[in-house]
């Protein structure tokens, strides 16, 4: 791991927590992608269950659809170097 001149801790909340920075669209993604995700995956059983193949491998699709979503906001934060996935 190299050493990073700007890395700077996170502030302490009067709590004691660490505190990160997170853009507001970060937070929509991640807040709004996973309740995206727990209705896909409750979709993906329900349709295995009943045997409806169509419905479970739409569900499958909007999954990774959600997660690459996360995935890509978080990493579009990381790159900017700020907020807690910086």
């Amino acid at each position: 791991m190299t050493h990073n001149e700007d890395y700077r801790p996170p502030e302490r909340s009067p709590e004691g927590k660490p505190m990160a920075r997170a853009t507001p669209r970060v937070v929509v993604h991640v807040r709004i992608g996973s309740f995206i995700l727990i209705f896909a995956v409750a979709l993906g059983v329900l349709g295995l269950l009943m045997g409806i193949p169509l419905l479970a491998i739409g569900a499958g699709v909007v999954i990774v659809a959600t997660v690459v979503d996360i995935v890509l906001a978080v990493r579009g934060q990381r790159a900017r170097g700020s907020g807690e996935a910086g």
